[in-house]
């Protein structure tokens, strides 16, 4: 009997708020269940700071400069292999719910079923989430506003004054959230009977804008909560010049009820989570299940003063959440401190499913004994009119981050300064551990393809809709979403 997979992916959830990473404030008790039942992966990181970058190298095991989607709109080249399209080879029915993040909108990249709930790009006039608020003649309006710059240099005063943390606009039942656990659940009542299906739900949250809707937006009392660690007073020189807000403005207060926003996001997620598990738990599949958890990248969340993402790889927007639940054949249980990378999770996922992996794959198989000596972080983008062509490599015990510039070089001693306060680039005992950590990215990285960014929409799409069809529904979705935001764009 094959197993059932099912992946959980979030948007922007740092590794410590959850539970089972040791935050004792954030309500997440499903996914602590979930983490209990499998391996919790403590060193954990995403292979791209970015929202499609990232994502593609989870669905191909690869880095980004090698499957070349260094963008949030970026295509991945026309036959790049990834685990969806192995387990449809394999006789997998496929199909993914919520954020996918692709271009174009449809792109097939292994599941035969998309039912999607976009928010950046083009994605938000094309999907399926936005044709339900249309049917139900309602926006979500914060998020648009957020999202789109046409709309967000108009949005009000508020918006930048809480920096996009507040209740939602949309009701429980609207929410992107509710609506993207409803449609997973729908997935699952059209399962195979017999095992054999791959599921994805790709949740928008806990991204900006924080915006839960009631009961989660109160749920926490943003008094309440204590700072995470490596908040500092002010925004050291070095990261000036990044971010989506004026992080020069985010005092304690501010910043304590983002993250009441930012927690209550999250608790709605492990709420879904919990109806998804239960789902498997009453159709009898959990146990012969592999269930997987993560996320694209982190969030600032205050660390050195900083919200959001965009700037240097710190450790909170580095470091992510995996938990992997393995089927109760494999008696895997408990914590693993190695190195791990999102480009693993494709291998070990079929690694445990009995398929073979494609030789383009770079990842490690988490199921086995042999694990990497650093991880790799990449970072070729634009942002706030600055440009960085960076990388990050960890290493057991140290960090060193790269980039263009004179002072492109710091390294942190992550052991004995977790929070990353002392560089120590520029201690002359630090020249040993700087080059061993520069021979092992070049290791790593040495099979980096074409690093230029490739982007196609005409690329084959699931559902079978032509270019000019697309367009027409666009151009459509467009003009409703102008008529009825109650803010208009520049």
């Amino acid at each position: 009997m094959k197993h059932d997979v099912i992946i959980i992916h979030a948007d922007q959830h740092r590794q410590d708020c959850l539970g089972a990473y040791g935050n004792p404030e954030i309500k997440t008790p499903h996914m602590d269940r979930l983490a209990a039942d499998g391996v919790l992966f403590g060193n954990h990181y995403c292979p791209y700071p970015v929202c499609t970058p990232s994502r593609y190298s989870l669905l191909t095991g690869v880095y980004a400069s090698v499957h070349r989607g260094l963008s949030n709109h970026c295509t991945l080249p026309a036959g790049m292999p990834t685990f969806a399209k192995a387990l449809r080879a394999a006789g997998y029915r496929t199909a993914a719910v919520g954020k996918m993040h692709f271009t174009p909108t449809h792109l097939d990249a292994g599941f035969d079923t998309l039912v999607l709930a976009e928010q950046d790009g083009p994605g938000r006039f094309d999907d399926d989430y936005h044709r339900f608020l249309r049917e139900q003649n309602t926006l979500d309006g914060i998020d648009l506003y957020d999202q789109r710059r046409e709309y967000r240099v108009n949005a009000p005063k508020a918006y930048f004054d809480c920096f996009g943390a507040q209740p939602s606009d949309l009701p429980l039942e609207l929410h992107s959230t509710t609506y993207i656990t409803e449609k997973a659940l729908e997935q699952m009542d059209r399962f195979q009977p017999d095992g054999g299906n791959l599921l994805m739900a790709g949740y928008i949250k806990p991204h900006h804008p924080f915006d839960p809707p009631e009961p989660y937006a109160s749920l926490y009392d943003p008094k309440s909560l204590a700072l995470l660690p490596g908040h500092t007073a002010a925004v050291a020189d070095e990261d000036k010049g990044w971010g989506y807000f004026d992080n020069e403005k985010l005092d304690p207060d501010r910043l304590r009820v983002v993250m009441a926003m930012y927690y209550g996001t999250l608790t709605h997620i492990d709420d879904g989570v919990g109806r998804i598990i239960q789902k498997l738990k009453d159709q009898g599949r959990y146990d012969n299940a592999l269930v997987i958890y993560t996320s694209d990248h982190g969030d600032y969340l205050g660390y050195r003063h900083l919200l959001l993402k965009g700037g240097p790889m710190y450790e909170p927007l580095a470091r992510i959440p995996l938990i992997i639940k393995y089927p109760a054949s494999w008696k895997k249980t408990g914590r693993d401190d190695n190195l791990s990378s999102n480009i693993d999770v494709a291998r070990t996922i079929l690694s445990v499913c009995g398929a073979a992996h494609p030789p383009s794959m770079q990842g490690f198989d988490l199921t086995q004994d042999e694990r990497r000596r650093v991880v790799v972080c990449e970072n070729t983008r634009s942002f706030s009119n600055r440009s960085q062509n960076s990388h990050m490599v960890r290493g057991k015990t140290h960090k060193l981050l790269l980039s263009p510039g004179p002072d492109g070089c710091r390294l942190f001693d992550l052991a004995n300064d977790p929070l990353e306060t002392r560089d120590l680039a520029r201690d002359p005992a630090s020249k040993g551990i700087i080059a061993e950590l520069k021979e092992l990215l070049l290791e790593e990285m040495l099979t980096n393809g074409n690093s230029h960014p490739h982007t196609d929409v005409n690329a084959p799409v699931v559902n079978g809709k032509t270019p000019r069809q697309i367009d027409r529904e666009r151009e459509a979705m467009i003009a409703y979403m102008m008529k009825k935001s109650s803010v208009k764009p520049l």
